[in-house]
């Protein structure tokens, strides 16, 4: 008999993962930029590179030239200090990042279009082989440069999301747990699939559907805390999330 509690299933919960600080870092590091905030910034590129490359992608249609002006783009961010022009009043990382771009093309365009292929210094590990196989697999729409950016920004960061989520059950030796339970982040199904889950993990329905509630709040703390890491001030998490939301509706 499967037993009639859930602490087979337990998750740590509470805060864990990314600090909530690093572009609150970025910005009030301000000319005094220093390594934390040189650190913080890297980090953010690296976690968000693909929808700045989309969002080229979309402009260019060569995928070579694409990838050289992202990777131009970003050496001449992480290496020109960029970070003095934040405005902390609207210190969200996603609007920076594409402001930064687009007056990064509008100005270093001719330059950027000279540069051989392969002469950059790559600052950032950028996959541009797994990001064109990516960019080959967006839909044939008619979206805008900008609305491409916005849309992979969302699913960049809740691909993030499901990831920290499975590497905390995968280091607590839950894998199968999270294989499992993972269909149900979407919220409850019919007990008919409860009673399936709690088959496969030897366990009760009642456990098997608590546990799959404190995978979804666990999934909640994590989206949130990785919004605020993109934002100056943790006060704009809920408007951010909530403009977040509206783009994953539309998309």
């Amino acid at each position: 008999m499967p037993p009639s509690d859930s602490s087979q299933l337990r998750f740590a919960e509470g805060p864990r993962g990314f600090a909530t600080t690093q572009w609150s870092v970025v910005c009030a590091a301000g000319e005094g930029a220093g390594a934390a905030a040189d650190e913080a910034l890297a980090r953010l590129c690296a976690a968000y590179w693909y929808p700045l490359y989309a969002y080229v992608r979309r402009r260019v249609a060569d995928p070579h030239e694409a990838q050289d002006l992202t990777q131009s783009f970003f050496r001449h961010l992480l290496e020109n200090q960029a970070i003095r022009q934040v405005d902390r009043s609207r210190g969200r990382f996603r609007a920076f990042l594409l402001a930064a771009l687009q007056n990064f093309l509008t100005n270093e365009w001719e330059k950027a279009r000279a540069l051989k292929r392969g002469g950059a210094i790559s600052l950032l590990p950028l996959d541009f082989s797994l990001g064109e196989s990516r960019y080959l697999l967006e839909p044939a729409d008619n979206l805008t440069p900008e609305r491409l950016f916005e849309r992979r920004w969302i699913m960049t960061l809740l691909d993030q999301v499901l990831a920290q989520l499975r590497a905390e059950l995968v280091a607590e030796g839950k894998e199968a747990q999270f294989e499992q339970l993972k269909g149900t982040l979407a919220g409850d199904g019919p007990n008919a699939s409860y009673d399936a889950i709690a088959g496969q993990l030897g366990v009760s329905p009642a456990a098997a559907k608590q546990a799959a509630y404190r995978l979804r709040k666990r999934y909640r703390e994590i989206f949130r805390s990785l919004v605020a890491a993109t934002l100056a001030d943790e006060a704009d998490v809920d408007d951010e999330i909530r403009r977040l939301m509206q783009v994953l509706s539309e998309s």
